[in-house]
């Protein structure tokens, strides 16, 4: 975990010519929230059921803020009791670093490869996920070797070819791969093997040659965050015209999965270097966003991170997750200036059930069609794949299931609609909605919770839509 990225990317920011500046004055108010609206629609006949918003933040998987731990070979591995104490305040996330740095000249050691399992399993152990990351120096200072930063290349690969089965295996607790192994701290800054400051596309080619490593070792579930868009840009001949649709996100292919990671949000007006091209960057991640996982960390307090800047970019880059301990003098100034809280149970998404309709004459062995209304408040959709699923209970306890027909993933920022059919076996019963995790179905801690009073239970990860007594 990088903090002191302002200083790793002095070199950049000082080489990076100056952009035009942004707005960026001190603002100690609450941004102003506008309420989402429905559109115009007719009204269906049959029973209406209104549903109030909750106030409170939200137990969510894959969203919000996260917790860091940092790993090395001398240090113990991660703890389910951890993991589970920090899961009762409300942190669902976890960011861990793998330090490598005692395997620079060859092969990493099956103790380590154990110690990696077990913070996996202290995760799923725990209901929790991480944000994962793999680099070999935590430390640079002037005038250091930059060879000693990072192995060779093909070192670099081997390491990658003997985590491929832990990274198959833990699929279900990681929730995003950043890129890392290059540069301190798997920044991809300072570096000795892979081309310090690219700028030709053939330096670019060791970058591209690990990412495709990568891609092929994480499972294809999972998507892999670069530091800065130019990286995607350069590695796979992109421009601003090229990045996701609808029609081309989530379709397997190296573009849908890659993703970004801003460990300077708000620091500076190109965020201490991660954006080179000003406009053409920002535009670039501002449209992929919409269909990747965006997040990272603050790292300087600046007139760029005031309340109002800063919830403009987390809408703007559709944000997931964010580091809890860094950077807190920015996350002081947002919670003296009032919109701190807001932000964060924003981060991700925020499913807000609005109002649903279902047939007066419901009966057994009949088919029924429900019109849910729903608005997702948060700033982004739920990026992993994710269960949408109708749950009919009868008198009796039996659950009779009908998919949603519907994938949570296309669920972004706005109002969302559906009529959704199922033919209920009993006159009497209960519907629920199950937003469950297909790789971890049998734990409800894993499920997503609609954000409404007295509508999801913990214990059983069900949403509540209506009940026929």
């Amino acid at each position: 975990m990088n903090r002191w990225i302002f200083c790793c990317l002095a070199l950049l920011f000082a080489c990076t010519p100056a952009p035009k500046d942004r707005e960026g004055e001190e603002n100690t108010t609450e941004p102003e929230y506008t309420a989402p609206t429905v559109p115009e629609e007719a009204e269906p006949e049959g029973i209406r059921v209104v549903f109030k918003e909750t106030a409170s933040s939200l137990t969510n998987p894959e969203r919000g803020h996260y917790r860091a731990r940092d790993v090395f070979g001398s240090t113990s591995a991660l703890k389910a009791s951890e993991v589970k104490a920090r899961r009762a305040e409300g942190y669902t996330l976890w960011y861990l670093g793998f330090y490598l740095t005692d395997f620079m000249k060859g092969d990493i050691s099956s103790s380590f490869l154990n110690k990696i399992q077990a913070c996996m399993d202290a995760l799923r152990d725990g209901g929790a996920k991480c944000v994962l990351r793999f680099a070999y120096s935590n430390d640079y200072q002037e005038g250091k070797p930059m060879d000693k930063e990072d192995p060779e290349v093909s070192i670099v690969l081997r390491h990658v070819e003997q985590l491929k089965p832990l990274l198959q295996k833990n699929e279900d607790v990681i929730f995003v791969m950043q890129a890392g192994f290059v540069g301190t701290w798997g920044e991809w800054y300072y570096t000795g093997h892979f081309n310090f400051q690219p700028s030709q596309d053939a330096d670019y080619l060791p970058r591209k040659q690990l990412t495709e490593a990568l891609l092929d070792a994480l499972p294809a579930s999972r998507q892999i965050e670069l530091r800065t868009p130019q990286f995607k840009m350069r590695m796979y001949g992109l421009s601003v015209k090229d990045t996701l649709t609808a029609r081309t996100a989530h379709n397997g292919s190296p573009e849908s999965r890659l993703a970004g990671h801003n460990d300077c949000f708000g620091a500076s007006v190109n965020d201490y270097g991660t954006f080179d091209n000003e406009t053409k960057d920002r535009e670039f991640w501002k449209a992929d966003s919409r269909y990747t996982i965006m997040g990272g960390e603050t790292c300087n307090k600046s007139n760029y991170c005031t309340c109002t800047a800063s919830e403009k970019d987390m809408i703007d880059y559709h944000w997931t997750y964010l580091n809890k301990d860094y950077n807190s003098d920015v996350l002081n100034r947002w919670s003296t200036s009032g919109c701190y809280d807001k932000l964060i149970s924003h981060l991700g998404y925020r499913l807000v059930l609005q109002e649903l309709f279902y047939p007066e004459d419901l009966a057994a062995g009949k088919p029924c069609t429900v019109t849910i209304r729903f608005h997702n408040t948060g700033y982004a959709a739920p990026m992993n794949p994710r269960d949408a699923i109708l749950v009919w209970e009868t008198p009796s306890g039996a659950q009779e299931e009908t998919p949603f027909g519907a994938d949570p993933r296309t669920w972004h920022s706005g109002y969302h609609g559906y009529e959704v059919s199922f033919t209920p076996s009993t006159d009497k019963g209960t519907l629920y909605l199950k937003l469950s995790d297909p790789l971890l179905r049998d734990r409800p801690e894993y499920s997503i919770a609609l954000a409404n009073e007295n509508v999801f239970n913990a214990r059983t990860g069900l949403n509540k839509l209506f009940e026929i007594k």
